[in-house]
């Protein structure tokens, strides 16, 4: 019998995990996006990474975007993978940091050139440095229904590692199917497992849509009782591991599936469109939402 949740909380990407797998846009871009965002109702967005510019040159002025931003009704995030980035995101006041990790091996070494156990052991400083700044604390773990380098990944290692990032103090772990391989069945088998031993209400879905699949997924998160999905607008982001293939799922077809399904979101769909269309001129290319498509071609005729 499905669960619906009455109310689900959107945590905005396109900032971030959208912007940094985009071509470069100006500070004020995404300050404006950020604006808009905001404007449209989102609560919760990832606003930069505190990353080595060198590896993500797209997130390199995190620092001033976050700066320009006045935003008090707004939980605003950022990537801090170490204790570095953690401090720097202090110093403009982020009051959410995230940390990030994989289900895989193969990823975890390809992606952050260490193991799993390593990766876990860089965030204790940045855990004991958020908890020390009343900062909290959310996880990503990545590769949760496949890898592009090993294939299949065990379903227990992704409760292995969702547990141990509880347990070292995020309030919340984001499950991303990064490579979009997911299927309703495979996200039913996951949550089977996850649900006998993390209560609903810590866990959120990060569901890429490289091969059409993310909101079929979404919906079938939405039935076993997740209230937290993460989404970007107008899709941006394209997957780095299928070329051409879209990335991120949609704000915009999130929000119109809620919307479908009565269930509370907060969110003005129609100024998120406008948002999406503002960034996707900058970045001179159409939105891959087809909500926003749809919208646009509306207004168009």
């Amino acid at each position: 019998m499905a669960q619906f949740p009455d109310f689900v909380r959107i945590v905005e990407v396109g900032a971030r995990d959208g912007l940094q797998n985009e071509a470069a846009v100006s500070t004020q871009d995404k300050v404006d996006l950020i604006n808009a965002l905001a404007d449209a109702g989102l609560k919760d967005i990832e606003a930069g990474a505190f990353v080595s510019p060198k590896w993500v040159p797209q997130m390199a002025d995190s620092s001033d975007v976050i700066s320009a931003l006045n935003l008090p009704n707004v939980n605003l995030s950022a990537l801090t993978p170490n204790l570095r980035g953690a401090e720097a995101a202090k110093q403009v006041d982020i009051q959410e940091f995230a940390i990030f990790t994989a289900a895989s091996e193969a990823f975890c070494q390809k992606n952050i050139n260490c193991s799993i156990d390593e990766s876990i052991d860089r965030f204790k400083d940045v855990m004991a440095f958020a908890k020390a700044n009343n900062i909290r604390v959310r996880g990503y773990v990545s590769c949760v229904m496949g890898c592009p380098y090993q294939g299949d990944v065990d379903y227990n290692d992704v409760l292995k590692v969702s547990q141990r990032l509880l347990e070292l103090g995020c309030y919340e772990i984001s499950l991303g199917d990064t490579i979009g391989v997911g299927t309703a069945q495979k996200v039913d088998e996951l949550l089977d497992l996850l649900l006998q031993h993390i209560d609903k209400s810590k866990l959120a879905v990060h569901f890429h849509d490289t091969y059409g699949q993310a909101l079929t997924n979404i919906y079938t998160a939405l039935s076993r009782g997740i209230a937290t999905v993460d989404s970007a607008v107008a899709g941006l982001g394209g997957c780095p591991y299928a070329k051409g293939a879209s990335g991120n799922v949609a704000t915009e077809d999130v929000v119109y599936l809620l919307q479908g399904l009565g269930i509370e979101h907060g969110i003005d769909l129609e100024r998120l469109a406008k948002a999406g269309w503002a960034i996707c001129s900058a970045l001179n290319k159409q939105p891959v939402s087809k909500v926003s498509l749809a919208l646009k071609n509306t207004q168009n005729n």
